[in-house]
């Protein structure tokens, strides 16, 4: 069963980076208002799939595709948030490592 790319599409996390390009004018509070955002969804998805994996297991879920789901969206969210705190973390070091 070959699926829409909509369907395929739908699956991919969001709520945590606006599509929108930032301004000159923006201060960093969108940068952190976005991570925040990112860590809040983050949450909102480990939450649900563990509720999913809970009714799984006691039999209370009558499709398990989507427990599937939503730990594979949990896992792929959480892989996104770690990278970009890697990558801040290492432009902060980049940062400090500069001479004046």
């Amino acid at each position: 069963m070959v699926l829409p790319i909509a369907a395929v599409t739908s699956v991919t996390p969001t709520g945590y980076i606006s599509g929108t390009p930032a301004t000159s004018g923006s201060s960093g509070s969108d940068f952190g208002s976005a991570l925040a955002g990112a860590v809040d969804n983050l949450q909102q998805l480990q939450s649900t799939s563990d509720t999913l994996a809970v009714k799984a297991v006691t039999g209370d879920l009558n499709d398990i595709h989507q427990a599937t789901i939503a730990a594979t969206r949990a896992q792929v969210t959480m892989e996104v948030v770690a990278a970009v705190r890697n990558k801040g973390v290492e432009a902060f070091n980049d940062i400090m490592r500069m001479q004046a």
